[in-house]
């Protein structure tokens, strides 16, 4: 290993050389209480950051806060996110063409999830990051490249990556935090609930653009006859409002916050940062958000029990199409999730298919059954709960027909909620429904066995894999449309997708060489994330990955679902 004085003679040396001659960092230099690796070196100021990483040996974190792998992955995430507020409070400066000076690292916004980006063990503590090299036009700039790794790299490292200069209360508040989450996540089974709302919470948000809590936002206070009381990991009472098991509807006017609610829900599979307002917003782990998605691909999945025998369409027990309508993308993404080992959906009407949803005894007089193929989610709602274990959580402000079906109803009025389920059912009494059931026999569907060669990930010789944003999957010579897939919150989570949908196109492990269904490929894609960690994602000959987030196997199923070129067995 080099000094760092061999580093800054490399930089005199190439001074005002052409870009290229960056290639000569690459290499390991000793900084004394760290070291600093230069991994990969772009080679263009335009091209995509060089990538660093830096090991600080003799890590000075206590080893409480890593003592297992829930406290890792929020001291983890808490170091990414101290490293990127010592680089916003730095003197670098954005000198020269394309992407010279910038420093980049992978910590995300409101949600607290594994990352790639650091890595904390008893021997040292690992961070990977990103550096624009600094160019005028193509002329290397040495001094101020030296200025960043000398100097302000240093400032960084020791501001962010040493305990002793942290914020003691606020680091071990963040991991508190994470842990009292998860814990109470653990919890919501044991008590029959697939939902927590605490007392305090803030659940709207800034924008449509942001996902910080809404300044001077009412608080959320749970329904006296809906409140439950949990227990932190340290005995601390939590009181708040519990979302039971079975079919749940949210109803109220309009903009009083019915879809907040449930948007809250739906990211409630994630742990928040301190400060969110949704910290104790805790939902059970296996919840998607179902909705419709016009024009998605379909292949061969099952949905008779939604869709049966429609014009022009043949079998629905293996339905295929490359342009799917309202409700059967809708019918489909409900059988995907179950079949990804969901036992928990969302709906909102906002973004469902209404003909899927509901069809009334008007309809039924003038459109006869024999004449419409769909069965609507009304008649399967309580079947799915009863004999599959399958609860519901419905957004339902213009219809009444679910009351009946409703074990139940949540109104929202001025953001607070009220248990108004004994007046629902006295509504549903008063004035019943004439409508005929239409469902047609026993719920099932039939699993799907995917073929790995059909996942593409090279596009001619080379592996292509990347996101565009967080709603697009570049793997290959695809772009994979996932803007409807909406309890994604990261790019960095996409990219990962990627690499998981490469490790199953490429596996050879003995637990996937026997035909393998959908729910037994994500049991193997995430036990390898579980217990490799997310550098089982990286493909042979490429460095370890810096800008990867963990997945749940929900939309890893859905991107997978999506790929045009998919293909399956069922």
């Amino acid at each position: 290993m080099d000094d760092k004085e061999k580093l800054i003679s490399i930089l005199k040396r190439i001074d005002g050389r052409g870009y290229k001659a960056y290639l000569d960092l690459k290499g390991n230099y000793d900084f004394g209480l760290f070291s600093l690796t230069i991994k990969h070196v772009q080679r263009d100021p335009f091209a995509s950051p060089s990538l660093l990483q830096v090991n600080v040996y003799n890590n000075s974190f206590p080893a409480e806060l890593y003592e297992n792998i829930t406290r890792k992955i929020a001291l983890e995430d808490y170091i990414s996110r101290a490293f990127r507020k010592g680089v916003n409070n730095s003197a670098t400066s954005r000198q020269g063409s394309g992407k010279s000076g910038i420093l980049l690292i992978d910590c995300g916004n409101q949600e607290i999830l594994q990352r790639s980006s650091v890595n904390i063990s008893e021997d040292k503590l690992e961070l990977r990051f990103q550096l624009g090299l600094p160019a005028r036009g193509r002329r290397i700039m040495g001094n101020e490249a030296q200025k960043i790794l000398i100097k302000i790299l240093p400032e960084i490292v020791f501001a962010s990556c040493f305990y002793e200069n942290l914020p003691a209360e606020e680091v071990n508040n963040h991991v508190k935090s994470f842990e009292d989450a998860e814990y109470l996540r653990s919890q919501l089974e044991g008590e029959g609930l697939v939902a927590f709302i605490a007392d305090g919470s803030i659940l709207p948000r800034e924008s449509g653009v942001s996902s910080k809590p809404l300044p001077g936002a009412v608080t959320f206070k749970s329904p006296t006859t809906l409140r439950v009381s949990l227990k932190t990991i340290q005995d601390e009472i939590v009181t708040g409002m519990g979302i039971p098991e079975g079919v749940n509807l949210i109803v109220g006017g309009g903009y009083h916050g019915k879809s907040t609610l449930l948007r809250a829900v739906e990211l409630g599979v994630y742990n928040h940062i301190p400060g969110d307002g949704r910290e104790l917003v805790i939902t059970r782990a296996d919840a998607v958000k179902i909705r419709a998605e016009d024009g998605r691909r379909v292949e061969k999945v099952d949905v008779k029990s939604f869709i049966h025998h429609p014009p022009g369409m043949g079998d629905t027990s293996r339905f295929s199409t490359e342009n799917a309508s309202g409700s059967t993308s809708q019918a489909t993404n409900i059988i995907e999730a179950l079949e990804a080992g969901s036992r928990l959906l969302l709906f909102d009407e906002d973004t469902s298919a209404t003909n899927f949803m509901i069809r009334d005894e008007r309809m039924q007089r003038l459109v006869s059954k024999d004449k419409e193929p769909i069965t609507p989610f009304i008649d399967r709602v309580d079947e799915l709960y009863q004999e599959q274990g399958v609860s519901s959580v419905l957004v339902m402000g213009g219809s009444g027909d679910y009351f009946q079906k409703a074990d139940t109803v949540i109104m929202m009025d001025h953001y607070q909620p009220y248990n108004v389920t004994v007046e629902a059912r006295k509504v549903a009494d008063e004035m019943p429904l004439n409508r005929r059931r239409e469902s047609r026999g026993k719920f099932t569907y039939k699993e799907r066995y995917p073929h790995p060669e059909s996942i593409k990930p090279d596009k001619g010789k080379r592996l292509k894999l990347d996101s565009k944003g967080v709603n697009q999957l570049v793997i290959g010579p695809e772009f994979v449309d996932l803007s409807q897939v909406e309890q994604l919150v990261e790019s960095s989570q996409t990219r990962a997708i990627g690499y998981a949908l490469y490790q199953f196109s490429k596996s050879r492990e003995d637990s996937l060489k026997r035909k393998s269904n959908i729910c037994e490929v994500l049991d193997y894609l995430e036990t390898k994330m579980n217990q490799e960690g997310l550098d089982f994602l990286a493909p042979p000959g490429r460095s370890q990955p810096h800008n990867l987030s963990k997945p749940r196997r929900y939309e890893i199923a859905a991107a997978m679902n999506r790929l045009r070129t998919l293909r399956v067995d069922s």
